[in-house]
């Protein structure tokens, strides 16, 4: 037999390769729902049978399947009230907004499964300092409960104030559980996990610790989201990770900018539900004793903020904030104000987008002057010329690197929270962000947006064209990689 094996060894790993090859392709073109994709995946595992199988079975498999759709169907009860809820809120809507809005509303009621509620409080903290400084104030007044999850979480000056609000959480009797992305918690060696671990912090890891804190076949999938919830009565939300580079306190006046939020009122209990099934599904304990009750705190007097919690990710919630901004462009009939750090969005993004400025409605994306991300900064500039050639304007705002995710509509409608426009952050990564629909709070955005543009040099295609011609051949070599930066 084995005799048999070695005369004929090639003949076998030339079948087991095809095999391997034919039941990868089955798997694509049966689970794909984007024909690209679809395609691209058997065009490898067709050109490299044996290894286009392997990379297909550690980067093209989405294995994360959550039941999250069961877990947030009402019930008949609890569906009618939300229906007579509902018919209110769409009157204020159209009696204050127009039925644009009301119609925006409908779309994300489908697409985010969440619901667009009244009574809630935005607080915008503009600095690191600011919305570290005030996390910390609300880790050290919790009295039952802290729920943390973030992207990154550095072993550095900023974490290791954490560390001490969350430790003397737990010594005071309150009950905290943090929750860091497997590869984010990499992003400082040695990672903050010893020190958490000491201090009695209950932690765990998003997507798991196999190899190097690294749990290759789900490497691709990772929560990016940021989220502290403190007695189920405040929350922070927004794109700041936990990291001296963003506190001009530690960093000095080079740190880097971002923008993150202090929320009360009912949308809190949608950013505990997100962060709470994300632990339960890293460490299957489920949130459910009298510490993690969400409070229903009155609503504030005036005008009612309207706001939805949107979850996204490689699950039951897959594109969702990509169909709620492709719906908001729809409704859009003056402008549409966008920054972002990272701008590399698929066709069907910038063909709503560019469809809007080519209905009139004034477009400006804001980028950073200088990016973080080599590659990625390239890669956006290659796909400019695509927004630019359709009635849209795009800036590079100078200063320090600001990694803001800020999005503002006709100065009454407002997109914030922690997803990046590219293909990461709209088809692969677990991203929380939240829609306001709220006059005040959309212009303050607008606001921010304005000031970044009041300092930012307009790129135009003729200084794309200006640039030298192998330039210009890199950074569209690095555009077509922008699926996987």
């Amino acid at each position: 037999m084995f005799e048999a094996i070695a005369s004929h060894w090639s003949t076998l790993i030339l079948i087991l390769s095809l095999a391997m090859a034919a039941v990868g392709i089955v798997h694509a073109i049966m689970t794909k729902e984007d024909v690209r994709a679809a395609t691209g995946w058997v065009g490898v595992m067709l050109l490299s049978p044996f290894i286009g199988a392997i990379i297909y079975a550690i980067a093209g498999i989405n294995r994360i399947r959550r039941a999250t759709i069961s877990a947030l169907r009402p019930s008949p009860e609890a569906a009618a009230a939300r229906h007579d809820r509902d018919v209110a809120l769409e009157a204020l809507i159209n009696a204050e907004y127009g039925q644009r809005f009301t119609g925006l509303k409908t779309l994300g009621d489908r697409v985010a499964r969440r619901p667009l509620t009244s009574g809630n409080t935005i607080a915008v903290l503009k600095t690191g300092d600011e919305a570290y400084t005030a996390m910390c104030r609300a880790i050290d007044a919790a009295q039952r409960s802290v729920l943390l999850e973030t992207y990154i979480f550095d072993n550095d000056a900023v974490g290791a104030l954490f560390v001490q609000s969350l430790g003397n959480a737990v010594q005071r009797g309150v009950t905290v559980r943090v929750l860091i992305d497997a590869v984010g918690v990499r992003y400082s060696v040695p990672s903050i996990l010893k020190q958490l671990r000491e201090a009695g912090v209950p932690v765990d890891l998003f997507n798991g610790n196999i190899v190097m804190g690294l749990r290759l076949p789900y490497a691709n999938l990772r929560t990016h989201r940021k989220i502290l919830i403190v007695d189920g009565a405040v929350a922070f939300t927004g794109g700041m990770n936990i990291r001296k580079g963003f506190s001009a306190e530690f960093a000095g006046s080079d740190s880097s900018r971002d923008t993150h939020f202090e929320v009360t009122g009912p949308v809190v209990a949608d950013l505990f539900s997100v962060a709470a099934e994300d632990w339960r599904f890293a460490g299957n304990e489920a949130l459910k004793d009298d510490p993690w009750q969400v409070q229903r705190a009155a609503p504030p007097p005036g005008q009612p903020m309207l706001v939805r919690g949107v979850a996204t990710g490689p699950d039951a919630s897959n594109e969702t904030n990509l169909k709620l901004l492709m719906g908001a462009f729809s409704v859009a009939r003056k402008s549409i104000r966008i920054m972002s750090p990272y701008f590399l969005p698929d066709r069907e993004f910038i063909s709503a987008l560019t469809t809007a400025g080519r209905r009139g409605v004034e477009i400006d994306i804001v980028v950073p002057a200088v990016n973080n991300l080599f590659l990625v900064d390239h890669a956006m500039t290659a796909q400019f010329d695509q927004v630019l050639k359709h009635y849209c304007r795009v800036w590079r705002h100078e200063g320090s690197f600001d990694h803001s995710k800020l999005m503002a509509i006709d100065g009454v409608w407002a997109y914030v929270g922690s997803s990046n426009l590219d293909a990461r952050s709209l088809r692969l990564n677990f991203e929380i962000d939240m829609e306001v629909l709220d006059k005040n709070f959309a212009a303050e955005i607008d606001a921010r947006i304005a000031a970044a543009i009041s300092t930012a040099q307009p790129v135009t295609l003729q200084t794309l064209n200006a640039r030298p011609f192998i330039i210009r051949v890199f950074d569209r070599l690095l555009w077509l990689g922008s699926p996987y930066l």
